[in-house]
C-alpha cells in the first residue's frame, strides 16, 4: 500500500472511529429593544413580544470536532424547551456525529411520551443543528455547500421594519433604509380588527416601495375565509410577492381555496411543528410558497424531509426567521427562493450576513459560520454539561 493509500485509510478510519465526548446546553433570553405586536397582540390572543428565548447546544467529539446549533421560542416555552434537552442529552454521548438521522430518532424517541412535534422536537433542533454545523465544518465547508448549493446567495427580504406595533411613518423610514442597506423585498403586517386600517396602510407601502423592491404582506392567522377571502381580491392589483398566513395555520382547505382562487401566492407554515403538518400543506395543494421553520419543526434533518417533497409541487421556499441557518438551507433548494432577514440575533454571534443587491450572501465560513458571543454569555440563565471535554 502507498503512502497516499494509507493517509487516506487512516483519515477515514479516524472519522469513522469518532464519537461524541461533551455537550453543552445554555438557556439564552435575548431582550428585545422595544415590544413588537402584531395582529395576534391586536386581537388580544398575545402579549407584546419583549424576549426571545433560546436554546443553544454545544457539542464536541472526543476528535475535537466541535458544532453549534439552536432552537428558540417566542412568549413561552423557552425554560421548557431546555428542560427537555437537559433529559434527553446524554443518549448521544458515545455516539457517532455522523449518524445524524439515528440520532435524531434517538433523541426523538428518548422522550417519545411526549409527541413528536411542538416543544419535544424543537429541543431536539438543538442538537440536530449543531451536529449538521459540526459535520461541515469538519468537511471544511459551509453547510449550503455540504448539502449541494444551487447558488452562492439568496433573495432577501425584511420583516422586522413592519410590525404593528410601529406606526405608518415608522415603517415608511423603516422601508428606505431597508432599502438603502441592499435588501430586495418588504413584508408588512396586516390582520388590524379594522381591515380598513390594513388597506391603508398596504397602500401607503406599495406607493412608497415602487418597483424598487418586492413586496408581502403578513396576516399572522387572523382572518377567517370571508375576510381572508375579501382581503385577497382587494390585493390582486398590488402584485404582492405573496400574502402570509391569511387563516389558521392548520386550516388545510381554507388556503388551499385561497391558492387557488387568486393570482396572489399563498404562504403559510411557520407555525407548523413537524413533517407531517407540511405534508398536508403540499398534497392538498395549499400553498404556493411553503414556509418551513427548522428550529420549529426540529432541525435541518426534517426540514430536508420537507424540502424534499415541496420541490416534487415545485412550491417556492420562504424559510421563516433564523436566518443564520435558513440561509444555508435556502441555497441548496432547487427553486429560487427567499431569506427572512431579522437583525434581532445579531448580538447572540461574532459574525455578520452580508446583504448585497437584494441578496444575503452564503458566508464562505465551514459550517454556519457563527461563534456566540460575549454578549450572549450574559443573558444565559442556565447551562448544563455532559460527558467530558476531550
Amino acid at each position: 500500500m502507498d503512502a497516499q493509500m494509507e493517509k487516506k485509510t487512516a483519515s477515514q478510519a479516524a472519522v469513522e472511529a469518532d464519537s461524541i465526548a461533551w455537550i453543552k446546553l445554555s438557556s439564552v433570553f435575548l431582550p428585545l429593544k422595544t415590544p413588537i405586536s402584531d395582529a395576534k397582540v391586536l386581537t388580544g390572543r398575545q402579549r407584546p413580544l419583549t424576549e426571545v428565548a433560546f436554546l443553544f447546544a454545544e457539542i464536541e467529539t472526543k476528535n475535537g470536532h466541535s458544532g453549534i446549533g439552536f432552537s428558540y421560542s417566542k412568549r413561552a416555552g423557552g425554560p421548557g424547551q431546555y428542560e427537555h434537552a437537559k433529559e434527553i442529552a446524554n443518549v448521544l454521548i458515545g455516539e457517532d456525529p455522523n449518524d445524524i438521522g439515528k440520532l435524531w430518532n434517538k433523541l426523538c424517541w428518548a422522550g417519545a411520551s411526549v409527541g413528536r412535534s411542538g416543544l419535544a422536537v424543537q429541543a431536539i433542533a438543538a442538537f440536530d443543528v449543531a451536529l449538521w454545523d459540526l459535520k461541515a465544518k469538519r468537511a471544511g465547508l459551509p453547510l449550503a455547500k455540504l448539502l449541494g448549493a444551487h447558488r452562492d446567495s439568496v433573495q432577501c427580504y425584511n420583516t422586522s421594519g413592519g410590525f404593528l406595533s410601529s406606526p405608518i411613518e415608522e415603517v415608511l423610514e423603516n422601508v428606505e433604509q431597508s432599502i438603502a442597506d441592499g435588501i430586495g423585498g418588504i413584508k408588512i403586517k396586516v390582520g388590524q380588527p379594522d381591515l380598513a386600517l390594513d388597506l391603508k396602510r398596504v397602500a401607503a407601502v406599495h406607493e412608497r416601495i415602487g418597483e424598487r423592491a418586492a413586496m408581502m404582506v403578513d396576516a399572522n392567522q387572523q382572518w377567517d375565509r370571508p375576510t381572508a377571502m375579501r382581503f385577497g381580491r382587494l390585493m390582486e392589483p398590488y402584485h404582492l410577492t405573496w400574502i402570509e398566513e391569511p387563516l389558521d395555520a392548520y386550516d388545510v382547505e381554507g388556503h388551499a381555496a385561497l391558492a387557488a382562487q387568486f393570482d396572489t401566492p399563498i404562504a403559510t407554515g411557520e407555525m407548523l411543528t413537524s413533517v407531517l403538518e407540511h405534508v398536508a400543506l403540499i398534497q392538498n395543494n395549499s400553498v404556493d410558497f411553503i414556509q418551513p421553520d427548522a428550529p420549529r419543526v426540529g432541525g435541518i434533518t426534517p426540514f430536508l424531509k420537507i424540502c424534499a417533497l415541496a420541490e416534487t409541487k415545485k412550491l417556492q421556499l420562504a424559510p421563516h426567521f433564523a436566518m443564520e441557518i435558513h440561509l444555508h438551507l435556502a441555497a441548496a433548494y432547487e427553486l429560487e427562493p427567499w431569506v427572512e432577514h431579522f437583525d434581532w440575533l445579531d448580538p447572540l454571534f461574532n459574525e455578520r450576513l452580508e446583504i448585497r443587491d437584494g441578496r444575503m450572501l452564503v458566508p464562505n465560513r465551514p459550517g454556519l459560520g457563527i461563534t456566540l458571543s460575549e454578549q450572549a454569555a450574559h443573558w444565559t440563565r442556565g447551562t448544563a454539561e455532559f460527558g467530558k471535554r476531550a
